[in-house]
């Protein structure tokens, strides 16, 4: 039987890395909703690369050795990362545009990073061996949806994590929640921002072949694994950084 894991955690984020890359300056290319083939088509090569980042946010919450670490160093990154959005977002218009909700927009205030930051907080939520009554668990649940919705994939990116997160040991049962999360959000944004966005929003399938070979493992090179669990932290804020300047 032929081994199809042969993608490691180092490759499946340089892939989203690249999709990410290829999506992000076909906004900056070819701003708004175009209906061209070639930003339709890049667009839905960049679905590819939120699967992946909710995936390994959920990994990360598995190995991590120091969760508050992490959660922290989530939401800092999300900070930063938010200015970049901003500033490379196609609704910039001056330094208030870094003010949430100041020009009365509600959807795509901040990057995708502070909705993943929160559904790492979901996962230790539900979790959480401290906080007993279900019932608290759910309310908290759906505070932390409202507080990441105004994020690039909403609070559909935090439920994506929760889903993957708590189902580790099932990936069809992972993939399916997923799509089923990623569903409604483009069922939203077809009918409240664009038709063919929303159709493209479910290109995210082309991650689940990606995410099925996924061995488990960061990578055989020490010295490539310390940098690429940096890296990421790195480039996304500056890439849009860079994006915004042209």
């Amino acid at each position: 039987m032929v081994n199809i894991k042969r993608l490691d955690s180092n490759m499946l984020k340089l892939i989203a890395i690249i999709a990410m890359t290829v999506d992000h300056i076909a906004w900056a290319v070819f701003p708004g909703y175009s209906t061209n083939i070639v930003p339709v088509v890049l667009h839905i090569i960049g679905r590819i690369t939120c699967p992946i980042m909710c995936y390994f946010i959920a990994e990360g919450y598995h190995y991590t050795r120091n969760i508050n670490k992490y959660t922290t160093r989530l939401f800092v990154f999300a900070i930063i990362s938010h200015f970049a959005y901003v500033a490379a977002s196609n609704s910039f218009v001056d330094w208030k545009s870094f003010i949430p909700f100041y020009y009365g927009d509600i959807f795509n205030q901040t990057s995708v990073i502070w909705a993943l930051a929160w559904g790492l907080v979901i996962l230790r939520v539900v979790n959480s061996n401290k906080i007993k009554n279900n019932i608290f668990k759910i309310v908290l649940v759906l505070l932390i949806c409202v507080i990441s919705f105004p994020s690039d994939w909403s609070c559909i990116a935090s439920l994506c994590v929760l889903a993957i997160g708590t189902n580790r040991d099932n990936f069809k049962k992972q993939m399916l929640w997923m799509i089923f999360y990623v569903f409604i959000y483009a069922t939203v944004y077809f009918f409240a921002l664009n038709k063919v966005y929303g159709i493209i929003q479910m290109g995210i399938v082309l991650a689940i072949p990606l995410l099925m070979m996924y061995n488990g493992n960061r990578g055989k090179n020490q010295k490539l694994n310390s940098i690429m669990k940096w890296f990421f932290y790195v480039y996304y804020p500056l890439h849009l950084f860079l994006i915004s300047m042209f």
